[in-house]
């Protein structure tokens, strides 16, 4: 057991209804009412985690510097926050000042001209 997998104490409130409940189903199951919770806890987590809407908000919030990275590593795990990492970094990076190349033709001869001031009008 290492020691992110210590027990730790919670305490919170909860209706009555619900912990009645919760104590009706893990007598039925023969289990614990900690057990119950820590699983419902760790299933919501997991459904959570792997939600796309979660994943962009924790992405949005990573890129706009209000989630530290490990954080996000918490939240959606290691591979996708290195993903996140390795993305938010490229949008940091100036783009690269490279001139068009003289000696081809990269349209090959069907390039068509944008008159700019005409659409800035609009």
């Amino acid at each position: 057991m290492s020691a992110s997998d210590d027990p730790r104490r919670v305490h919170f409130q909860s209706p009555e209804y619900l912990v009645d409940r919760l104590d009706a189903i893990a007598e039925l199951f023969d289990k614990d009412r900690t057990d119950l919770l820590v699983e419902a806890i760790r299933e919501y987590i997991e459904d959570t985690a792997d939600s796309e809407t979660f994943q962009e908000l924790v992405a949005t919030k990573y890129y706009d510097d209000q989630l530290e990275f490990e954080t996000v590593k918490q939240l959606v795990g290691a591979e996708t926050a290195q993903r996140l990492r390795l993305l938010k970094a490229d949008l940091e990076d100036e783009p690269l000042d490279l001139a068009a190349p003289n000696d081809v033709d990269v349209y090959d001869g069907d390039a068509t001209a944008v008159e700019t001031a005409a659409d800035d009008e609009r």
